[in-house]
C-alpha cells in the first residue's frame, strides 16, 4: 500500500474511533436526573424512555458505521472498485456515460447495504418508541421515488461534471463549480413547488387565529410571504417541526400538522420568529455562501488530483479515469471534510442562538419559544445532556438545555 492509501486508511480508521469514543462519552452523560427548568414537561417516565431512546439510537448508528466500514474496506481490499470499472468499461459506452455507470452502481450498492438499516430503525426502532407512522407503501413509495429523483436529476449533473473535466481542459474545475452552484440555485427555487410535493401534501393554513398571528408577525419585521403552509408530516413519524423552503421571494412557512396539533399560537410563532431570525441575520445566504465556496475548493483541489497514478494504485486499479478520480479523491478528502464539518457545527451552533434571541426580541410572546423548545424535546424524545466533546463534533443545534437558559435570560424570566 502507497502513502495515499495509508493516509486513507488512517484517517477512515481514526475519524471512527473518534465518534466512537464521543457516542461512549455522551452515553455516560446521560443523567438520571430530570433538569430543574424541564420538570413541568418531562414526567418520569417519559424522561426515562429518552434515555432509552438515546442508547437505542447510539448503539444502532454503532453498529451501522462499523459494517459500512468493514464493507467498504472489503470492497477496497479485494480490489472491487477495479472489478465494477472494467465492468462497466466492457459496455463499450464513452467516458462520461461510463463515469455515470460507475458512480451510479456504487451508490445502489450503498443504498442497497444501507436498506436493511433504514427498514430497522423505521419499523422496529421508531415503531418502539412511538414515533413511527409509516405504512410499507408508503416506504417503498419513497424508496421508488428518490430513486428515479437520482436518475432524473443526479444522472445529467453527473454527466456535466465528468464531460467539463473531460473536454474543457486546465479550468474544467471553474465550469464545474459554476455548473453546479447554478443547478443548486434553480433547485432551491422549483424544490417547493416541484419536487418537494411528490413526497408530501402541502396545504395551505386556513384563515383563523394562527394564520393572521403569523402573517401579523412577519409583517411587523418585513418578511414576505408567498405562502403557510401545513404539512402531512404525521404521514410518516410522529415527530413534529417547522421549516421555510423556497428562495427569494418564493420563501414559504411549512408546518407539521404534529407541530400545529401540540403547540399553543404562540409558540408557533415563536418558533417561526426564530426561522424568520435566520433569514433577517443572513445565516442562510452565508451558509449557502459557504458551502458554493467549498464545492469550489473540492472542485480545484479534485483537479489537482486527476488521474493521479500514485491515487489509483492505492486502490488497485488498472486504468485511470475522471469518474473514479473523484470517488477516490472524496475519500482522500476526508480528515479536511472532518475539520470543515466541525467548524460548520460551530457556526451553525453559533447562529441558532442569534435566531433565538432575534426571536425573543422581535416577537411580543417571543419567551414562549422557551415553552415550545420544552415540548419539543419531550415529543421527539430528545437527549437533555449530551456530552460536550460530542455536541462539539455532531451538533448543528446548541443542547436545548443551553438555548432555553438563554432564551430565558434573554427574556427576562
Amino acid at each position: 500500500m502507497n502513502l495515499f492509501g495509508c493516509v486513507i486508511l488512517l484517517t477512515l480508521l481514526a475519524t471512527f474511533l473518534v465518534r466512537l469514543v464521543a457516542d461512549i462519552l455522551n452515553l455516560r452523560a446521560a443523567s438520571p436526573v430530570i433538569p430543574e427548568s424541564f420538570r413541568d414537561v418531562y414526567e418520569v417516565d417519559a424522561y426515562r424512555q429518552s434515555q432509552e431512546y438515546l442508547k437505542a439510537n447510539t448503539h444502532f448508528s454503532q453498529a451501522s458505521s462499523s459494517i459500512d466500514l468493514l464493507l467498504l474496506l472489503v470492497f477496497w481490499f479485494t480490489g472491487s472498485f477495479n472489478s465494477l470499472d472494467q465492468f462497466v468499461r466492457g459496455l463499450g459506452f464513452g467516458p462520461v456515460a461510463t463515469g455515470v455507470l460507475f458512480t451510479g452502481a456504487l451508490l445502489l450498492l450503498q443504498g442497497v447495504i444501507g436498506l436493511p438499516f433504514s427498514i430497522y430503525r423505521t419499523f422496529v426502532q421508531e415503531e418502539r418508541f412511538g414515533f413511527n407512522k409509516t405504512t410499507p407503501k408508503t416506504f417503498i413509495a419513497d424508496l421508488v421515488k428518490t430513486l428515479l429523483l437520482l436518475v432524473a436529476i443526479g444522472g445529467p449533473v453527473a454527466a456535466l461534471v465528468f464531460w467539463f473535466f473531460e473536454y474543457t481542459g486546465p479550468k474544467a474545475w471553474l465550469w464545474a463549480w459554476g455548473g453546479m452552484v447554478s443547478f443548486s440555485l434553480i433547485l432551491q427555487y422549483v424544490a417547493p413547488t416541484w419536487i418537494m410535493p411528490l413526497f408530501n401534501k402541502f396545504v395551505p393554513l386556513e384563515d383563523g387565529q394562527l394564520r393572521r398571528a403569523i402573517i401579523q408577525y412577519a409583517a411587523d419585521v418585513r418578511f414576505p410571504l408567498s405562502g403557510i403552509y401545513v404539512m402531512d408530516g404525521s404521514k410518516r413519524s410522529a415527530k413534529a417541526n417547522a421549516f421555510f423552503t423556497g428562495f427569494g421571494k418564493n420563501k414559504r412557512i411549512a408546518l407539521f400538522d404534529t407541530l400545529i396539533r401540540n403547540h399553543s399560537t404562540e409558540e408557533l410563532v415563536a418558533v417561526l420568529a426564530h426561522e424568520i431570525g435566520h433569514f433577517k441575520k443572513k445565516h442562510i445566504l452565508m451558509s449557502m455562501a459557504l458551502s458554493m465556496m467549498n464545492l469550489g475548493l473540492v472542485l480545484y483541489l479534485l483537479s489537482q488530483f486527476m488521474n493521479n497514478r500514485m491515487l489509483f494504485d492505492a486502490f488497485y486499479m488498472q486504468q485511470t479515469s475522471v469518474y473514479a478520480s473523484l470517488v477516490f479523491f472524496m475519500l482522500l478528502y476526508t480528515p479536511a471534510e472532518f475539520i470543515l464539518s466541525i467548524l460548520m457545527q460551530m457556526l451553525s451552533r453559533k447562529n441558532e442562538y442569534e435566531a433565538d434571541r432575534f426571536a425573543v426580541t422581535t416577537y411580543s410572546h417571543g419567551r414562549m419559544l422557551s415553552a415550545a423548545l420544552k415540548k419539543l424535546s419531550r415529543q421527539n424524545l430528545s437527549n437533555l445532556t449530551p456530552h460536550p466533546f460530542n455536541v462539539f463534533l455532531n451538533y448543528s443545534h446548541p443542547p436545548v438545555l443551553q438555548r432555553v437558559r438563554r432564551i430565558e435570560d434573554a427574556a427576562g424570566k
